[in-house]
Protein backbone atom coordinates (compact mmCIF):
# COMPACT_ATOMS: atom_id res chain seq x y z
CA UNK A 1 0.00 0.00 0.00
CA UNK A 2 1.44 3.38 -0.99
CA UNK A 3 0.23 6.13 1.27
CA UNK A 4 -0.25 8.65 -1.53
CA UNK A 5 -3.01 10.81 -0.04
CA UNK A 6 -3.80 9.17 3.30
CA UNK A 7 -3.09 10.85 6.63
CA UNK A 8 0.23 9.95 8.24
CA UNK A 9 2.10 10.78 11.42
CA UNK A 10 5.76 11.75 11.27
CA UNK A 11 8.23 12.32 14.08
CA UNK A 12 11.82 13.52 14.38
CA UNK A 13 13.41 12.29 17.60
CA UNK A 14 16.56 14.12 18.68
CA UNK A 15 18.60 13.86 21.83
CA UNK A 16 16.76 16.75 23.52
CA UNK A 17 13.46 17.31 21.70
CA UNK A 18 10.98 15.40 19.56
CA UNK A 19 8.99 17.04 16.77
CA UNK A 20 5.72 15.44 15.69
CA UNK A 21 3.42 16.37 12.81
CA UNK A 22 0.72 15.13 10.47
CA UNK A 23 1.32 14.72 6.75
CA UNK A 24 -0.73 13.91 3.68
CA UNK A 25 0.55 12.89 0.27
CA UNK A 26 4.16 13.29 1.31
CA UNK A 27 3.59 16.88 2.44
CA UNK A 28 3.88 17.92 6.09
CA UNK A 29 1.12 20.07 7.56
CA UNK A 30 3.37 22.66 9.16
CA UNK A 31 0.55 24.03 11.27
CA UNK A 32 0.34 20.62 12.96
CA UNK A 33 3.99 20.54 14.10
CA UNK A 34 4.49 20.31 17.84
CA UNK A 35 7.72 20.04 19.82
CA UNK A 36 8.06 17.93 22.96
CA UNK A 37 10.92 17.97 25.46
CA UNK A 38 12.27 14.45 25.87
CA UNK A 39 13.16 15.02 29.52
CA UNK A 40 10.35 13.89 31.76
CA UNK A 41 8.80 11.60 29.14
CA UNK A 42 9.14 7.84 29.62
CA UNK A 43 9.53 7.26 25.89
CA UNK A 44 8.33 8.11 22.40
CA UNK A 45 5.13 6.08 22.65
CA UNK A 46 3.75 8.37 25.37
CA UNK A 47 4.57 11.45 23.28
CA UNK A 48 2.79 10.05 20.23
CA UNK A 49 -0.30 9.17 22.29
CA UNK A 50 -0.42 12.66 23.79
CA UNK A 51 0.01 14.28 20.39
CA UNK A 52 -2.79 12.31 18.72
CA UNK A 53 -5.05 12.83 21.71
CA UNK A 54 -4.55 16.59 21.46
CA UNK A 55 -5.43 16.36 17.74
CA UNK A 56 -8.72 14.62 18.48
CA UNK A 57 -7.53 11.09 17.75
CA UNK A 58 -7.26 11.16 13.94
CA UNK A 59 -6.95 7.88 12.05
CA UNK A 60 -3.40 7.70 10.66
CA UNK A 61 -2.63 5.03 8.08
CA UNK A 62 1.14 5.25 8.49
CA UNK A 63 3.80 6.47 10.89
CA UNK A 64 7.45 7.18 10.21
CA UNK A 65 9.91 8.01 12.97
CA UNK A 66 13.39 9.43 12.39
CA UNK A 67 15.78 8.67 15.24
CA UNK A 68 19.12 10.22 16.18
CA UNK A 69 20.81 6.87 16.60
CA UNK A 70 21.45 3.52 14.90
CA UNK A 71 18.47 1.54 13.60
CA UNK A 72 18.59 -2.26 13.69
CA UNK A 73 15.77 -3.65 11.61
CA UNK A 74 12.65 -2.04 13.05
CA UNK A 75 14.15 -0.98 16.37
CA UNK A 76 16.30 2.01 17.31
CA UNK A 77 18.15 3.07 20.42
CA UNK A 78 18.98 6.73 20.84
CA UNK A 79 22.67 7.49 21.12
CA UNK A 80 22.25 10.21 23.75
CA UNK A 81 19.06 9.10 25.53
CA UNK A 82 18.00 5.84 27.16
CA UNK A 83 15.02 5.22 24.87
CA UNK A 84 14.33 2.19 22.72
CA UNK A 85 11.95 2.84 19.82
CA UNK A 86 10.32 -0.05 18.00
CA UNK A 87 7.61 -0.91 15.50
CA UNK A 88 5.26 -2.53 18.00
CA UNK A 89 5.26 0.42 20.39
CA UNK A 90 4.65 2.92 17.57
CA UNK A 91 1.83 0.80 16.16
CA UNK A 92 0.17 0.52 19.57
CA UNK A 93 0.49 4.27 20.21
CA UNK A 94 -0.78 5.41 16.80
CA UNK A 95 -2.92 2.62 15.37
CA UNK A 96 -0.99 3.03 12.11
CA UNK A 97 -0.86 0.04 9.78
CA UNK A 98 2.39 0.94 8.05
CA UNK A 99 5.40 1.75 10.23
CA UNK A 100 8.89 2.91 9.34
CA UNK A 101 11.77 3.56 11.75
CA UNK A 102 14.75 5.24 10.11
CA UNK A 103 17.90 7.09 11.11
CA UNK A 104 17.53 10.87 11.20
CA UNK A 105 20.13 11.31 8.44
CA UNK A 106 18.14 8.91 6.26
CA UNK A 107 15.10 11.15 6.79
CA UNK A 108 17.14 14.16 5.68
CA UNK A 109 18.15 12.24 2.58
CA UNK A 110 14.54 11.48 1.68
CA UNK A 111 13.82 15.22 1.96
CA UNK A 112 16.29 16.19 -0.77
CA UNK A 113 14.46 17.58 -3.77
CA UNK A 114 11.55 18.64 -1.56
CA UNK A 115 13.22 21.51 0.32
CA UNK A 116 12.43 25.10 -0.66
CA UNK A 117 15.24 26.83 -2.56
CA UNK A 118 15.38 29.63 -0.01
CA UNK A 119 16.27 27.04 2.64
CA UNK A 120 19.42 25.97 0.78
CA UNK A 121 22.51 28.14 1.25
CA UNK A 122 25.37 27.45 -1.22
CA UNK A 123 28.82 26.98 0.31
CA UNK A 124 30.80 25.66 -2.66
CA UNK A 125 29.42 26.09 -6.18
CA UNK A 126 30.41 23.41 -8.72
CA UNK A 127 33.14 24.38 -11.18
CA UNK A 128 30.88 23.22 -14.02
CA UNK A 129 27.33 21.99 -14.51
CA UNK A 130 26.50 19.09 -12.22
CA UNK A 131 27.14 15.89 -14.18
CA UNK A 132 24.61 13.71 -12.38
CA UNK A 133 21.70 14.03 -9.99
CA UNK A 134 22.79 11.02 -7.95
CA UNK A 135 24.28 10.07 -5.63
CA UNK A 136 23.86 12.85 -3.10
CA UNK A 137 25.32 13.07 0.39
CA UNK A 138 23.86 14.47 3.60
CA UNK A 139 26.27 15.28 6.43
CA UNK A 140 24.83 16.07 9.86
CA UNK A 141 26.79 18.13 12.39
CA UNK A 142 24.86 18.76 15.58
CA UNK A 143 24.61 16.85 18.84
CA UNK A 144 26.57 14.18 16.97
CA UNK A 145 28.09 13.65 13.52
CA UNK A 146 26.85 11.32 10.80
CA UNK A 147 26.23 11.06 7.06
CA UNK A 148 23.89 9.27 4.66
CA UNK A 149 24.15 8.61 0.93
CA UNK A 150 21.14 9.12 -1.34
CA UNK A 151 20.69 7.01 -4.49
CA UNK A 152 17.83 7.51 -6.96
CA UNK A 153 17.05 4.69 -9.36
CA UNK A 154 14.24 3.02 -11.32
CA UNK A 155 12.93 1.38 -8.14
CA UNK A 156 12.84 4.68 -6.23
CA UNK A 157 15.06 6.33 -3.65
CA UNK A 158 17.49 4.45 -1.45
CA UNK A 159 19.11 6.22 1.49
CA UNK A 160 21.80 4.19 3.20
CA UNK A 161 22.50 4.53 6.90
CA UNK A 162 25.93 4.79 8.53
CA UNK A 163 27.67 5.59 11.79
CA UNK A 164 30.63 7.38 10.19
CA UNK A 165 30.84 9.84 13.08
CA UNK A 166 32.62 7.07 14.97
CA UNK A 167 35.33 6.64 12.34
CA UNK A 168 38.86 7.63 13.29
CA UNK A 169 39.60 11.35 13.43
CA UNK A 170 41.94 12.22 10.51
CA UNK A 171 45.44 13.40 11.32
CA UNK A 172 47.54 15.34 8.80
CA UNK A 173 49.69 17.58 10.97
CA UNK A 174 51.50 17.70 14.28
CA UNK A 175 48.70 19.90 15.67
CA UNK A 176 46.05 17.35 14.68
CA UNK A 177 48.16 14.57 16.22
CA UNK A 178 48.22 16.58 19.44
CA UNK A 179 44.45 17.02 19.22
CA UNK A 180 43.91 13.30 18.69
CA UNK A 181 46.01 12.45 21.75
CA UNK A 182 44.19 15.08 23.82
CA UNK A 183 40.73 13.78 22.80
CA UNK A 184 41.47 10.07 23.13
CA UNK A 185 42.24 10.43 26.83
CA UNK A 186 38.46 10.46 27.45
CA UNK A 187 37.82 6.87 26.35
CA UNK A 188 40.87 5.63 24.48
CA UNK A 189 39.78 6.53 20.96
CA UNK A 190 39.47 9.77 19.01
CA UNK A 191 36.53 9.65 16.59
CA UNK A 192 35.22 12.26 14.19
CA UNK A 193 32.21 13.01 16.42
CA UNK A 194 34.52 13.63 19.37
CA UNK A 195 35.50 16.89 17.64
CA UNK A 196 32.89 17.63 14.96
CA UNK A 197 29.78 18.00 17.10
CA UNK A 198 28.43 20.27 19.83
CA UNK A 199 30.24 18.54 22.66
CA UNK A 200 33.18 17.98 20.31
CA UNK A 201 33.49 21.75 19.89
CA UNK A 202 33.84 22.00 23.67
CA UNK A 203 36.64 19.41 23.65
CA UNK A 204 38.31 21.21 20.77
CA UNK A 205 38.18 24.49 22.67
CA UNK A 206 39.69 22.84 25.74
CA UNK A 207 42.52 21.52 23.55
CA UNK A 208 43.10 24.94 21.97
CA UNK A 209 43.29 26.48 25.45
CA UNK A 210 45.77 23.80 26.52
CA UNK A 211 47.87 24.42 23.41
CA UNK A 212 47.84 28.15 24.14
CA UNK A 213 49.27 27.46 27.59
CA UNK A 214 46.24 28.59 29.57
CA UNK A 215 46.86 27.55 33.14
CA UNK A 216 44.66 26.87 36.13
CA UNK A 217 44.35 30.56 36.82
CA UNK A 218 42.25 31.07 33.72
CA UNK A 219 38.99 29.18 33.24
CA UNK A 220 38.76 28.07 29.60
CA UNK A 221 35.86 25.62 30.01
CA UNK A 222 32.90 26.89 27.97
CA UNK A 223 29.80 25.33 26.49
CA UNK A 224 29.28 25.22 22.73
CA UNK A 225 27.00 28.25 22.58
CA UNK A 226 29.51 30.40 24.49
CA UNK A 227 32.31 29.23 22.22
CA UNK A 228 30.28 30.12 19.09
CA UNK A 229 29.54 33.55 20.57
CA UNK A 230 33.25 34.12 21.19
CA UNK A 231 34.09 33.04 17.64
CA UNK A 232 31.49 35.45 16.29
CA UNK A 233 32.68 38.35 18.45
CA UNK A 234 36.32 37.99 17.45
CA UNK A 235 39.35 39.05 19.45
CA UNK A 236 39.60 35.81 21.45
CA UNK A 237 42.69 33.91 20.28
CA UNK A 238 41.60 30.58 21.77
CA UNK A 239 38.13 30.84 20.23
CA UNK A 240 39.67 31.77 16.86
CA UNK A 241 42.00 28.77 17.00
CA UNK A 242 39.04 26.57 17.91
CA UNK A 243 36.93 27.81 15.00
CA UNK A 244 39.78 27.46 12.52
CA UNK A 245 40.54 23.88 13.62
CA UNK A 246 36.87 22.90 13.56
CA UNK A 247 36.28 24.21 10.04
CA UNK A 248 39.53 22.73 8.73
CA UNK A 249 38.63 19.28 10.07
CA UNK A 250 35.06 19.58 8.81
CA UNK A 251 36.38 20.34 5.33
CA UNK A 252 38.82 17.43 5.51
CA UNK A 253 36.20 14.91 6.65
CA UNK A 254 33.59 16.14 4.16
CA UNK A 255 36.19 15.84 1.42
CA UNK A 256 37.04 12.29 2.50
CA UNK A 257 33.35 11.34 2.40
CA UNK A 258 33.03 12.92 -1.05
CA UNK A 259 35.84 10.75 -2.39
CA UNK A 260 34.32 7.64 -0.82
CA UNK A 261 30.80 8.18 -2.20
CA UNK A 262 31.30 10.47 -5.25
CA UNK A 263 28.16 12.56 -4.59
CA UNK A 264 28.11 14.45 -7.89
CA UNK A 265 24.49 15.35 -7.15
CA UNK A 266 25.62 17.50 -4.24
CA UNK A 267 26.63 17.51 -0.58
CA UNK A 268 24.25 18.95 2.01
CA UNK A 269 25.32 19.99 5.52
CA UNK A 270 22.63 19.94 8.20
CA UNK A 271 22.39 20.30 11.96
CA UNK A 272 22.60 23.10 14.48
CA UNK A 273 26.40 23.20 14.67
CA UNK A 274 26.81 23.21 10.88
CA UNK A 275 24.36 26.10 10.63
CA UNK A 276 26.07 28.00 13.44
CA UNK A 277 29.32 27.87 11.45
CA UNK A 278 27.75 29.04 8.18
CA UNK A 279 29.12 32.58 8.36
CA UNK A 280 32.58 31.32 9.39
CA UNK A 281 33.18 28.63 6.75
CA UNK A 282 34.75 30.96 4.21
CA UNK A 283 37.07 32.87 6.54
CA UNK A 284 38.33 29.68 8.19
CA UNK A 285 38.96 27.97 4.84
CA UNK A 286 36.35 25.22 4.53
CA UNK A 287 36.60 25.10 0.73
CA UNK A 288 40.39 24.98 0.86
CA UNK A 289 40.40 22.06 3.33
CA UNK A 290 37.64 20.28 1.39
CA UNK A 291 39.59 20.45 -1.86
CA UNK A 292 43.03 19.67 -0.44
CA UNK A 293 43.33 16.15 -1.86
CA UNK A 294 46.57 16.29 -3.79
CA UNK A 295 46.27 15.02 -7.35
CA UNK A 296 42.55 14.52 -6.83
CA UNK A 297 41.96 18.17 -5.96
CA UNK A 298 40.52 18.94 -9.45
CA UNK A 299 37.84 16.28 -8.87
CA UNK A 300 36.77 17.99 -5.62
CA UNK A 301 35.63 21.04 -7.61
CA UNK A 302 32.84 18.91 -9.09
CA UNK A 303 31.04 18.43 -5.75
CA UNK A 304 28.67 21.31 -4.88
CA UNK A 305 28.16 21.89 -1.15
CA UNK A 306 25.13 23.57 0.46
CA UNK A 307 23.72 24.03 3.96
CA UNK A 308 20.11 23.04 4.65
CA UNK A 309 18.38 25.73 6.70
CA UNK A 310 15.01 24.01 7.08
CA UNK A 311 14.34 22.94 10.68
CA UNK A 312 11.65 20.53 9.54
CA UNK A 313 13.47 18.77 6.71
CA UNK A 314 13.56 15.47 8.63
CA UNK A 315 9.75 15.56 8.99
CA UNK A 316 9.46 16.15 5.24
CA UNK A 317 11.78 13.20 4.66
CA UNK A 318 9.62 10.97 6.84
CA UNK A 319 6.52 12.00 4.91
CA UNK A 320 8.24 11.32 1.57
CA UNK A 321 9.44 7.94 2.86
CA UNK A 322 5.88 6.91 3.69
CA UNK A 323 4.54 8.23 0.40
CA UNK A 324 7.03 6.05 -1.45
CA UNK A 325 8.65 9.08 -3.12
Amino acid sequence: MVLAQTLSLVADVGGTNTRVALARGGVVDRASIRRFANAGNPGLDAILRDYLSDKGGPDVAGACVAVAGPVDGEEARLTNLDWTIGRDGIAAATGARRIAVINDLQAQGHALGHIAAECLRPVIAPAAATRAATPQLVIGVGTGFNAAVVHDGPAGRLVTASECGHATLPVRSEAELSLMRFVETAHGFAGVEDVLSGRGLERLHAWAAHEAGCGAGRDESRDASAIMAAIGAGGDAVAEATGAAFVRLLGTVAGDLALIHLPLGGIYLIGGVARAFTQHLERFGFARAFGDKGRFSPLMAEFPVSIIEDDYAALTGCARRLAGA
